[in-house]
């Protein structure tokens, strides 16, 4: 296993009204940041530190923890409303008044919400495995298994590669492949999720489930900031079809599909969807 630039980046502080921040800053300063957004349960020690360093090659890549989540104070959120502001108070925070964002799972949905609710601030959006609210027209029903596992009281590494990866040989190496390259940071023994954050989630996925499909519709016909869609084909906890019928609603839409992969599919190919987001900011 590599050694990777973000496994050594520090943690730094960004003073807001609700909270302290704690946030990690990798590569070159100068252009539009990337700021990153995270899914359900998990602080700024699970992103993979090979996708931050392939991001970080020519972009400037901001990762933080949302209110209430692991290393940041205050009390945790409930919605994906209260998420985005949470957001928009971290960007704010930094002194920054333009920013990219990148967001995965529950992360994507709440990157969307701040393109909604601030479009000033957002440059260009790229939204990983993320589930605009509602119910997709054509969605499969949730599988009992998924859900069972994903709201576990303890979720543990197994648990992560079958949400996260497909049940190949492949994917599930890919899958222990990602659980060694967060070991290093994942060792030093940072904060983790608490329970009453972890639940904030679990309640904020299942209000934005219940927002009628129109009200979804609507808000992206209103993103009018260049968007990049990106899923695993074989995804069993945000179906591809979701991603295909919110670039099909959204003015300025990408969509890419990694035929081979699921939910984790931006680190089971991170070179690759780095790349792919880098053209996608640069053009």
């Amino acid at each position: 296993m590599g050694t990777y630039l973000s496994d050594t980046a520090e943690n730094l502080i960004a003073v807001g009204p609700s909270a302290a921040f704690t946030y990690r800053r990798i590569g070159p300063r100068g252009a539009v940041p990337l700021v990153l957004l995270n899914r359900v349960r998990a602080t700024i020690d699970w992103w993979d530190p090979q996708l931050l360093d392939y991001l970080a090659a020519d972009h400037d890549v901001i990762v933080f923890d949302d209110i209430g989540v692991g290393y940041t104070t205050g009390e945790p959120r409930d919605s994906v409303d209260g998420f985005a502001y949470s957001a928009i108070e971290f960007i704010e925070a930094l002194g920054l008044t333009r920013v990219d964002l990148l967001g995965w799972t529950l992360g994507g949905t709440v990157a969307q919400r701040v393109a909604v609710r601030r479009p000033d601030l957002v440059r260009r959006l790229v939204l990983a495995a993320s589930n605009p609210g509602g119910q997709t027209p054509g969605q499969p029903a949730p599988n009992p298994k998924i859900l069972a596992t994903m709201t576990k009281p303890e979720v543990t590494g197994e648990d992560l590669v079958y949400l996260f990866f497909p049940e190949t040989d492949t994917g599930r190496t890919a899958g222990h492949q990602y659980l060694a390259r967060v070991a290093t940071r994942l060792a030093t023994g940072g904060p983790g999720v608490s329970e009453a954050a972890g639940k904030g989630q679990i309640t904020a996925i299942g209000k934005n489930a219940a927002i009628p499909f129109e009200q979804v519709r609507a808000d992206l016909e209103n993103i009018t900031q260049p968007v990049l869609y990106a899923t695993g084909l074989h995804d069993v906890m945000t179906p591809a079809v979701v991603s295909y019928t919110a670039a099909e609603n959204t003015g300025s839409a990408t969509l890419v599909g990694y035929g081979d992969a699921g939910h984790g599919f931006l680190f089971q190919h991170a070179e690759a969807f780095a790349i792919q987001v880098a053209n996608f900011l640069d053009n």
